[in-house]
Order: C-alpha cells, then structure tokens, then sequence
C-alpha cells in the first residue's frame, strides 16, 4: 500500500505544481487576429480591444493583484509608461481578480494604466493564459503586443516580471521599425 500512496502523492503534487489548464482554443500565433475583449478597469470604465484599432496594444495577464511579482511587474510598467507612451502604445494589465481588487491596487502603487477584469476568465482563455488550480482560476504571466490592425505582433510565454518592460518597450521599437518600412 505504501507505494501506490507515494506515486499518488506524487502524481497530486505535479497537478499541483503545474496547474490543471482550462481548455481553450488553439493557441494564439503571431499574424493572428487578436481576441476581442469587453472588460471594465478599475474605476468602472469599459474597454474593448476593438476601440483601441489604429493603435499599438500591449496587453499582460498576470496571476493576482498586490502579490511580489506581479506589483514588480505592474511598477516596472507605470515607471516606463512615458516611453510606452512615447511609442503610441495602450498599456493593459488583465487578471481575473475585481474591478475593486484592481482599484486598491492601481491607487496604492499609482498605476497610470487601466487594469481590466476578467473576473470569469473568458479573456485569458481566448489568450491562452488561463490556469485552474483546482476550485481557483488565474491568469499566467503572459503578454502581447497588438499591431494597429488588432493582429498579435509578439507573444510573450515565459516572463520575468523584473525586465519585462524593457524587453516590451524594445520589441515596440523594433516591430514599429520594421511596421514603417513594409
């Protein structure tokens, strides 16, 4: 008996550990359009992805407002929004968490950009970005850049919530650039 408890065990903690994935669609590629998305921000404002044509996007999903990486990441953000700015890009943090979680968040770190709700998760499942652990869901740590014709222009799997500004801020130039010249 002991050993089908161990493998049990095991096989548990890597449920666990890697997270049981809510089915979605295929996944997202660069060239694609871009999921549409109807979400309110922090202060009860209702933004669709489609409003937002003509522009670069950045759009990054993240686990849980006011825990260590994910207020790194959102800091690291709200410090470099004049150079996203700079570039003609809306900047939107998504999670699953509410509209109020979003705002305590947003007003105690000051965050100049709109958190959206995906409080049933339907955005981050058309992303590709949705966990479930167990009865919980979250958002992963995932990013995109949208070109002004709504497409994904760069897909971002594997973050680090500390450089992940820069390496976005400089993946807009780079595809600007090359956007300018075809």
């Amino acid at each position: 008996m002991e050993t089908p408890r161990k493998l049990l065990a095991y096989l548990t903690g890597l449920l666990i550990a890697g997270g049981l994935s809510l089915a979605h669609a295929e996944p997202l590629a660069v060239g694609q359009s871009a999921p549409n998305f109807d979400l309110k921000d922090q202060y009860g404002k209702t933004h669709q992805l489609s409003d937002y044509q003509g522009r670069w996007v950045v759009v990054y999903f993240y686990p849980k407002d006011d825990t260590p990486g994910c207020t790194t990441e959102a800091c690291h953000f709200r410090d470099d929004i004049l150079h996203l700015q700079a570039l003609k890009a809306e900047v939107f943090g998504v999670s699953v968490d509410s509209a109020e979680s979003h705002a305590e968040f947003s007003k105690k770190y000051g965050l100049p950009f709109p958190l959206l709700s995906d409080a049933d998760g339907a955005t981050a499942n058309a992303y590709g970005c949705l966990k479930s652990l167990g009865p919980f869901k979250m958002a992963q740590r995932h990013s995109f850049i949208i070109d002004p014709k709504g497409r994904i222009a760069k897909i971002y799997r594997k973050v680090n919530a500390d450089t992940h500004s820069v390496e976005v801020i400089e993946d807009l130039k780079a595809l600007q650039q090359a956007s300018a010249k075809s």
